[in-house]
């Protein structure tokens, strides 16, 4: 045996053995280096100091003097998306556990107390996200939609006693299918759905039977498949609009990386959307957006405004990191001025969700309970937004993890773009731990607002004290 053969064998063990000491090492220290390198810096959680759901302080959150905030429902896997039906209980979609339940408002605790009787709904889904209630005008029909990864099903749904007429869903949309929550980084698999006025003055569809004149809209959000790059269909990093039996799909809004939730204006009926930008620009760049989602005019030669994804982002910046060679898409564009800018610039990584218009103080009920339950917010606050900032992990420290307020007019203008605090303290002072992370806003009829929590499984309830 020659030396230099003992030599070689010596190197490719030594190479062996340090490559088997460094995979274990990143295997046990659940590769932190790697996330470090390519930005990730997600967040170690922490357990809260929560309290039971029949009142009492959560010490940890800091609130405006005149509010109160409890935990009204707990024990929910990756809660998301919350709606209310004609009663009042509350339906939530989990994602991660495939599955929506419903929570009964409780009778016993009343004004005061949360929500009871958790029951699962329907199960066995595939990433079940967004949530929405529509009456058929010509059966007097309620539905319940559901929002999978890979479509929407529609499920005949009985108000008075909080149950599925039947188990089995109708599929009136196909939807461009994800791989599930287990998706990397820019896989976007949630899909947020809402019901909304129809904002165009004539026929999509030329020359066919469809009717897309129709006075309500479903209207669908579905993110990008990709942190940046060219999507090969319009159904993606968009947000299309259907009708409620699912005859025809289109693109209301393209260049939308990732807008989850969004809302209508309660004045002007608008569509308010929250966008996340893209990762790995740095701190403080991309912004995060607040859109307003504005129907196409004879300028759009393809029927859809453009939000600038994936060529710009915030008020009309070209991404100069992103400089593809070839482009095939036609009807995307790449020259900024042709976009729409956003309403309001978020600071980048916040990772804006849910968002809700503050009602005015003409609240009535319509769930059943009395007028006493309403709650009052500020006169001034009237018609503000807040929005949930779920909170950032592509960021060397860490930002988001609270619920912002932003000042507008009663028109849905905006005072100030700058977010004042509303909801604080779901990450430590150290900014290395994690004690939630706010998903879903949304108020009842009695002007209670709650929020969804990812991360802890609660659902909040947070009201004025008048």
């Amino acid at each position: 045996m020659s030396f230099k053969f003992l030599i070689s064998n010596f190197k490719l063990w030594a190479v062996s053995l340090i490559t088997v000491v460094i995979f274990a090492h990143l295997f046990f220290t659940d590769f932190n280096f790697v996330k470090k390198f390519i930005g990730d810096n997600a967040p170690e959680f922490k357990e809260p100091e929560t309290v039971s759901v029949d009142g009492g302080e959560l010490p940890f959150l800091d609130i405006p003097e005149g509010f109160e905030i409890s935990v009204v429902a707990r024990g929910l896997e990756n809660p998301r998306v919350i709606v209310f039906d004609s009663k009042g209980r509350m339906l939530i979609s989990e994602t991660k556990a495939g599955r929506v339940s419903i929570l009964d408002f409780s009778t016993v605790l009343g004004a005061s107390g949360g929500f009871e009787n958790k029951r699962v709904l329907i199960d066995g889904l595939k990433s079940p996200h967004g949530l929405d209630f529509y009456k058929d005008t010509k059966t007097g029909t309620v539905y319940l939609y559901v929002a999978e990864t890979h479509r929407v099903n529609r499920y005949s749904y009985d108000a008075g006693v909080g149950k599925l007429i039947s188990t089995t869903g109708e599929n009136i949309v196909n939807l461009p299918a994800d791989g599930g929550p287990a998706s990397p980084a820019g896989g976007h698999f949630t899909r947020t759905i809402a019901f909304g006025p129809n904002f165009r003055t004539k026929q999509i569809l030329e020359g066919t039977s469809v009717n897309t004149q129709v006075d309500t809209k479903l209207y669908i959000s579905i993110g990008s498949s990709c942190d940046v790059c060219e999507e090969s269909t319009w159904k993606r990093a968009a947000i299309l609009e259907s009708d409620s039996e699912g005859s025809y799909t289109a693109e209301f809004a393209g260049g939308l990386r990732n807008s989850v939730f969004f809302v209508f204006h309660p004045v002007t009926k608008e569509i308010w959307a929250t966008e996340m930008g893209r990762d790995n620009l740095g701190d403080d760049l991309p912004p995060d957006e607040i859109n307003i989602i504005k129907v196409a005019g004879p300028e759009h030669k393809f029927g859809a405004r453009r939000y600038g994804w994936p060529f710009c982002y915030g008020d009309k910046v070209k991404d100069k990191k992103f400089n593809p060679k070839k482009w095939e898409r036609i009807d995307i564009t790449d020259d900024c001025s042709q976009t729409e800018p956003p309403v309001i610039e978020i600071p980048a990584h916040s990772a804006p969700l849910g968002l809700a218009f503050v009602p005015s103080n003409s609240l009535t009920t319509s769930d059943g309970r009395g007028t006493s339950d309403v709650k009052i917010w500020p006169k001034e606050w009237g018609g503000d937004l807040l929005v949930a900032f779920h909170g950032s992990w592509n960021r060397s420290e860490l930002t988001g993890y609270k619920v912002v307020r932003y000042d507008l007019d009663k028109n849905g203008n905006v005072i100030s773009q700058a977010p004042v605090d509303f909801i604080s303290g779901w990450i430590s002072d150290n900014k290395k731990e994690v004690y939630g992370r706010p998903v879903d806003l949304k108020f009842d009829n009695g002007g209670n607002l709650y929020i969804s929590d990812d991360v802890t499984g609660v659902i909040y309830r947070v009201r004025p004290i008048n």
